[in-house]
């Protein structure tokens, strides 16, 4: 594994300052769409006989419909729980039993329907009625079947997660078992079944709430992007709302599924000591019969104009958390990379400006740390700030100190040295993602269903390169601003008052950096 840590990072650190390189890389790519319009990329490593399996489906949270949010997070904790084929005892059984739960949560929504007329003690004995099917029909199935096979196949890294944008499913697999993949991953999707689902749709809203209770970030963010955003579905936590999880059915989870799990909105990447001839005859054989549906729609991205600065306060004990957030484009936008080296300019370890100014010099907080994208890119979202004030500071000193620091960055030219730095380390993250298989994998996967193009990832390097001091601070001008500004904070129970909104910002010479 050493070795090929090492040879990837040279190949692929000379391939981000060459089109020839680029050129030689691409010739270790295969690229094939079947004829239902499901994408592959094969590219071939074979310092080890490892094979990593991306699958990316380009739906997540912000497609869940209105009324049932957390269905795509949801799909993603039911990814391996099987197939008609893989887990089930009895299929003719399974079924059955599977659609008696069903029928019984009918009963208890159509009860629930009655609004004031809702009989309580029946909806009570209505849902113990639809648990005591959900436990006769676990005698019908093996839920960890899909599972123990990988598991004595020596599958690694497994992960299955719906992000706000996006849902991944990926796994490693040694070089002989990779047809096994092949098999379980179209059977996954050819013939879903979706066992357990009510158990972990209870255990998902246990679990969110869970959260909310002991964990004073989770309950700030989501209060955060909730009034950041007024129409888009970024304003929606990822697990979903607590009053939608609670109500999610089979049923609504199994339209999903069938409307953006489709081929034509699948990418999948393989990376590794693989033969792209053979994959591509085991694709055409395995992942053939999946049939072409129409591409989903895609979601809303129309968020109504900002015109002036937001402010929520949530009441919590523990230590003050400020979170400072300013709209922003998308991903796809020219200035997008400028964020990426504003984060790190601002929030660079010890050396940022941030933790420079705020917490070594003012001493107004103990902890800062600056986003880039927040809290997810594909549509407009926001740069987030986040700080802890320090004891005996106000809300109020940080977040004006945070806005005269703006203020300075956007006035004063950027040392060319720090911002070469920043082009340096972005470059170095990139090349730490790409040298581990999986990680590749899911690189090429995500680029490709994003871009449409794998190659973005490394063009963006070239792009970066052209980035000029200019270009950030004129970003930083148009977009760090008090219009689109969301201040979210926590107050010790009893003290949700607003403080007055911070003073403008003396105007600050662009030579000089002081005070006009």
């Amino acid at each position: 594994m050493r070795c090929l840590r090492f040879s990837s990072v040279f190949l692929l650190a000379a391939l981000c300052s060459s089109g020839q390189d680029l050129k030689e890389f691409e010739k270790k790519v295969t690229e094939f769409t079947l004829p239902n319009g499901l994408h592959f990329i094969v590219l071939e490593r074979h310092e080890i006989p490892i094979v990593s399996f991306h699958t990316f489906v380009n739906a997540g949270s912000v497609d869940d419909p209105a009324g049932e949010t957390g269905t795509a997070r949801l799909l993603g904790r039911m990814a391996y729980k099987g197939s008609e084929t893989i887990g089930t005892l009895s299929a003719p059984a399974e079924k059955k039993a599977l659609d008696a739960i069903e029928e019984a949560y009918d009963r208890v929504e159509a009860e629930m329907n009655k609004g004031i007329k809702a009989d309580q003690s029946r909806i009570d004995m209505l849902r113990n009625q639809a648990r005591i099917a959900g436990d006769a029909a676990k005698h019908t199935y093996q839920s960890n079947e899909y599972v123990r096979i990988l598991d004595e196949n020596g599958a690694t890294n497994r992960i299955a997660t719906a992000s706000l944008d996006s849902t991944s499913f990926a796994y490693s697999l040694p070089a002989n078992r990779a047809e096994l993949w092949f098999l379980l991953e179209s059977q996954r999707l050819i013939h879903p079944v979706f066992r357990d689902f009510y158990q972990e749709r209870d255990a998902q809203f246990e679990q969110y709430q869970q959260q909310l209770t002991v964990n004073p970030q989770v309950k700030l963010f989501a209060e955060f992007v909730a009034t950041a955003f007024k129409t888009h579905p970024y304003r929606v936590p990822p697990d979903g709302w607590p009053g939608d999880i609670q109500h999610l059915r089979r049923s609504a989870a199994r339209d999903f599924f069938e409307r953006y799990y489709v081929p034509g909105n699948t990418t999948i990447s393989i990376v590794g000591d693989a033969n792209p001839a053979d994959f591509k005859r085991m694709a055409e054989r395995y992942f053939g019969p999946m049939a072409a549906r129409p591409m989903p729609p895609r979601p809303p991205s129309d968020e109504l104009p900002q015109e002036g600065p937001k402010t929520v306060v949530l009441e919590s004990s523990g230590p003050t958390l400020l979170a400072v957030g300013y709209k922003r484009p998308d991903w796809y936008d020219k200035d997008d990379l400028c964020f990426d080296l504003m984060q790190f300019l601002f929030s660079q370890g010890g050396s940022g400006m941030l933790s420079r100014d705020l917490v070594q010099e003012k001493r107004l907080a103990l902890q800062v740390r600056a986003g880039a994208t927040f809290p997810s890119g594909r549509f407009p979202n926001l740069m987030v700030f986040f700080l802890v004030p320090a004891q005996g500071r106000t809300v109020e000193e940080n977040v004006r100190g945070l806005e005269d620091l703006l203020q300075r960055f956007k006035s004063v030219l950027i040392d060319p040295q720090n911002l070469a730095r920043a082009k340096a380390q972005l470059r170095s993250t990139f090349l730490r993602r790409i040298t581990t298989n999986d990680d590749m994998a899911k690189l090429l996967a995500t680029y490709h269903a994003n871009y449409g193009d794998w190659r973005k990832m490394f063009t963006s390097m070239d792009e970066l390169s052209k980035v000029t001091a200019d270009s950030v601070q004129r970003a930083a001008e148009k977009y760090l601003v008090a219009t689109g500004r969301t201040v979210a904070y926590t107050v010790a129970p009893g003290q949700s008052n607003l403080p007055p909104a911070p003073p403008k910002p003396q105007p600050v010479d662009r030579k000089t950096g002081g005070v006009n």
